[in-house]
């Protein structure tokens, strides 16, 4: 209701000097003096309410949509309510079968207290380690749907695989929905909403990975952070009442936390924000406060996720923790200076690299003292520099109105064309993060086609005449959008529908095949290598121990997979037997897929990359090359001759599978 207060407030504000400068002061009597229509409060309360309920109830209706439709989608895909618990629990691929399997453990743990206790103790998922499960692999979201499982009582009602993908679907579905207020808050109409979802779905292989693996982290925690950036939308608004102001900043509180919980790369994120708001705040556009009070909420939320995870030392050598600090102690240092002046304008480069330095400096610090493994890599792609041209802009009203055409003096509208750029920058750099990126790509559009403001503004610039610009505006912003709806609806709905339509199946025999032969043939303390992504499906499908999982944040996991990967490279068979030993292996398990893959990209299997690292081909010139006499280890070992023979027995094999038990007596043949 406060977005649309603005603009009429505004008008009257502005015309009030200029009639008192130019009319006569008796005109102007008569029209203070003529009494408002008591009818018209009422009317105009009664538009705003059905708008606002209308609006409301297409974004609830909208994430419950795309919800069922996700739901409906995966049953058709995998034909899912018709194959058995095995079967489903093979369709987990990698990460999102550990982290299933974890939830698994915790129903059936005799107490929560138990299953948590088991999981931070964890020494029955990897050999020779002793894990603390939950921090991590930021078990945090299979601990909540365990509670609520049980608390409901739904497992009367539902079983747990069915609940637990129905709060992920859930959760995409609340996604959904505020992106559907962000772009209403942005625009002032609901049809802003209804095509960034319409965008949403019809770009759905760039918008999120929740068709290709459920438990993901990002799957759970993305949805907190767009209720975040909502918020966040609401807050930053210059025309907002104190009890919204009030409500978005506890929204933003809450949803920053449990983003921050939720997902172990969340303050990477956390930081392309902070860094758009220092910019935002930049442009002088008087929200300096309210741009220091999200500072305090990342604060806030890094200490407390800092103690309820286990005092995780990413969290304090993050580099959201160095550069709000930085702004804060830089705030502190401020002067209070006059508003455009030169002085100012030159204090506030000043202040920019003295942010950035301080932020350097901080986090070097940290690192110091604060000892860490942080995932480097990560931070690499992070500290990419991005050119963005800047002009210290001037001081904006409370509100703009319409006929101004000045829709980029906004700070909401600022901040997501900022946010937005280096989110597309960070996609450019990591393609695979694009999901991250097009969500809100596809809400700005909304916002561009759908805002009266934002025609206003090109009608500015284009110093139309013929017709009246307001008037013009608002036509367009509702037929444009209208027209582009219908043409979606008309092209990409009979898809949908198709999809909904053929019935798919899962089909992988091979592997059903391994487990049910692990479950009936293995011993109970076998301990099974292979690769990270197959360990991963025998702890969820048959809960026997692994030498590695497909866990990467991790120094001593990562060094195992890459050792573990050795069954693919050119080495001996005592070197791989001497590998598998130390980790107390008992069976080596060889996958045809990876051991013959024929792809497209020579130079990226894993086969190559493992070349490259032993040096037994020439990656680029001046490199050494060392030529090993030993032929691929997972096709020699097939060929069951001497040494091979020596250290592994074939014990099961099928089309897409080889296992071997690892000798403990070794009778070296000739």
């Amino acid at each position: 209701m406060a977005e649309e207060e603005g603009p009429t407030v505004e008008l009257r504000h502005r015309k009030k000097p200029k009639s008192s400068e130019n009319k006569d002061p008796a005109k102007e009597e008569k029209v203070s003096d003529t009494p408002i229509p008591e009818r018209t409060p009422k009317h105009v309360l009664f538009q705003r309410f059905a708008k606002i309920f209308i609006g409301c109830l297409a974004a609830i209706t909208s994430g419950m949509m795309y919800a069922l439709y996700l739901s409906a989608y995966h049953e058709r895909k995998f034909w899912f309510s018709n194959r058995q618990e095995l079967e489903r629990e093979i369709t987990f691929q990698g990460d999102s079968a550990i982290y299933y399997s974890y939830y698994k453990d915790m129903l059936k743990a005799p107490s929560f207290e138990r299953g948590v206790y088991e999981l931070t103790h964890n020494n029955k998922t990897v050999s020779l380690k002793t894990i603390n499960a939950v921090q991590q692999m930021s078990l945090y979201p299979e601990l909540i749907a365990s509670v609520l499982y049980q608390a409901t009582g739904s497992n009367e009602i539902i079983e747990p695989v069915y609940f637990y993908i129905g709060i992920v679907f859930g959760l995409q579905g609340i996604y959904v929905t505020a992106l559907f207020v962000t772009s209403w808050l942005m625009s002032g109409t609901w049809l802003a909403g209804m095509l960034t979802v319409a965008w949403f779905i019809i770009n759905r292989v760039d918008t999120t990975r929740i068709e290709y693996s459920i438990p993901l982290r990002e799957n759970w925690a993305l949805p907190y952070f767009a209720c975040q950036v909502a918020a966040l939308t609401g807050y930053l608004k210059s025309n907002l009442n104190t009890y919204a102001e009030r409500f978005c900043y506890l929204l933003m509180s809450a949803s920053t936390y449990t983003f921050v919980m939720m997902w172990e790369y969340s303050h990477y994120l956390l930081f392309l924000q902070a860094v758009s708001l220092f910019l935002l705040d930049v442009f002088s556009l008087e929200q300096s406060d309210k741009v220091h009070e999200v500072y305090k909420i990342y604060i806030f939320s890094l200490f407390l996720g800092y103690l309820l995870q286990f005092e995780n030392p990413a969290l304090l050598v993050s580099p959201l923790l160095s550069l709000v600090t930085a702004l804060m102690l830089t705030k502190c240092l401020q002067l209070n200076m006059k508003k455009g002046t030169f002085i100012a304008k030159i204090m506030k480069v000043i202040n920019f690299y003295l942010v950035c330095a301080l932020t350097v400096t901080l986090n070097v610090l940290m690192k110091m003292f604060v000892p860490h493994k942080e995932n480097g890599h990560m931070l690499k792609f992070l500290e990419v520099k991005f050119g963005l041209n800047m002009t210290n802009g001037k001081s904006v009203k409370e509100s703009i109105a319409l006929e101004d055409g000045r829709i980029g003096e906004r700070p909401e509208v600022i901040y997501h064309i900022i946010h937005t750029v280096l989110l597309g920058s960070l996609a450019m750099v990591i393609e695979g993060l694009k999901y991250i990126w097009t969500p809100y790509m596809c809400m700005l559009a909304a916002f561009g086609v759908c805002s009266p403001e934002l025609w206003m503004t090109l009608f500015k610039w284009l110093r139309l005449r013929t017709v009246h610009p307001i008037l013009l505006a608002l036509i367009l912003s509702m037929a444009v959008p209208t027209i582009i709806g219908l043409s979606l609806w008309k092209e990409f709905f009979p898809r949908l529908m198709t999809e909904l339509t053929e019935l798919q199946e899962f089909y992988d025999p091979d592997t059903v095949e391994l487990m049910t032969w692990i479950k009936r043939q293995a011993p109970l303390a076998a301990v099974f290598a292979g690769s990270p992504q197959l360990m991963g499906a025998i702890k969820l499908c048959t809960g026997w121990m692994v030498t590695s999982l497909p866990v990467y944040n991790d120094d001593d996991l990562l060094k195992r997979n890459e050792n573990i990967y050795q069954i693919y490279s050119k080495r001996s068979a005592e070197d791989i037997y001497k590998i598998l030993t130390s980790y107390k292996a008992n069976y080596l398990i060889v996958e045809d897929a990876i051991c013959n893959e024929v792809g497209t990209m020579r130079g990226c299997r894993v086969k190559d990359l493992l070349d490259v690292a032993n040096g037994h081909v020439v990656c680029e010139e001046g490199d050494k090359l060392t030529h090993s006499k030993y032929g691929r280890f997972c096709h020699e070992v097939k060929i069951n001759y001497s040494p091979y023979v020596n250290y592994f027995t074939r014990v099961y094999w099928n089309r897409s599978y080889f296992v071997y038990k690892i000798n403990t007596v070794i009778s070296f043949q000739s």
